[in-house]
């Protein structure tokens, strides 16, 4: 087996242990016949925060690791430490996939990629007029961009941070279009009058548990999106289901940015219905 065929890669973020995401590339690896390892880098296991990524990166280069994913939170955090991005993540502002070759460092985005396949697979003909987003972090900046790209007419960004929110709001409308994102500021009015709700914090996450809104802020006729996927029905997703709201899990998207991530490291096409299924098989 040459080196070739020998894929290292890592996740690098806070909290991360219940992760499926280095049993979804080890398995794709296997069909593929690649010898493919995937460690997670866990922060909060080492006791140390993302002021540490330089030399956690420096460390993956010396270890001759093929790349790394990047999670919570660390995805803007990580830019500066970089030789180039693609579009995609020049773009969005945020990086969950770092491929290290030829002694450089490239940042991908395939949060933005995953959300939107997840979201045109199972929320295919929801109302788009108005939707509100908690979160304007690494993850809510590609999920933002989704949205937008998947035809959502204004979206309201609520983050515990004004300015951020605000920061990203204007990224958003230099793309799409003024007046398309907005930072939002009365939750319940703006929540009132929208067609979905889109979570994209760590609330709701195994180590952080609870809920981005007021369960009573929720609707029947609203729809609901989550990034979390461990669990998978978070509290927020199981107050929606009781009320009768659409809904979708972070399920989708964590495969969907696994499988195009997979293709940046190994440069092989994953099966993504493989994938899948393997995901929901770790599930059941």
């Amino acid at each position: 087996m040459n080196r070739n065929n020998v894929i290292l890669a890592g996740l690098i973020g806070a909290g991360i242990q219940a992760s499926r995401t280095p049993a979804l590339h080890e398995h794709e690896g296997d069909e593929q016949g690649l010898r493919y390892l995937y460690r997670l880098i866990d922060l909060d296991q080492l006791q140390l925060d993302s002021n540490a990524l330089p030399d956690l990166l420096l460390a993956a280069e010396r270890m001759n690791y093929t790349g790394l994913n990047i999670t919570f939170p660390c995805k803007q955090a990580i830019i500066p430490l970089l030789d180039e991005l693609s579009p995609e993540a020049r773009g969005i502002g945020a990086v969950n996939t770092v491929v290290l070759k030829d002694g450089k460092r490239v940042g991908h985005n395939t949060d933005c990629l995953g959300f939107a396949e997840g979201f045109r697979r199972g929320l295919p003909d929801v109302a788009r007029e108005r939707v509100v987003q908690m979160g304007a972090g690494g993850a809510g900046a590609a999920v933002a961009h989704a949205l937008l790209s998947e035809g959502v007419q204004q979206l309201s960004i609520f983050d515990v941070d004004v300015e951020r929110a605000e920061s990203l709001a204007n990224n958003l409308n230099q793309h799409f279009g003024a007046g398309r994102a907005i930072a939002g500021h009365d939750l319940a009015s703006t929540l009132s009058q929208a067609n979905g709700l889109v979570n994209t914090t760590p609330m709701g996450m195994a180590k952080l548990p609870g809920m981005p809104v007021p369960a009573v802020l929720l609707r029947p006729e609203l729809w609901v999106a989550e990034i979390v996927y461990f669990p998978l029905e978070t509290e927020l997703l199981r107050n929606a289901r009781a009320l009768g709201c659409r809904t979708l899990d972070g399920g989708n998207m964590a495969v969907f940015q696994a499988v195009k991530a997979f293709e940046l490291f190994s440069g092989k096409v994953p099966d993504a219905q493989r994938m899948l299924a393997h995901f929901q098989s770790m599930n059941g």
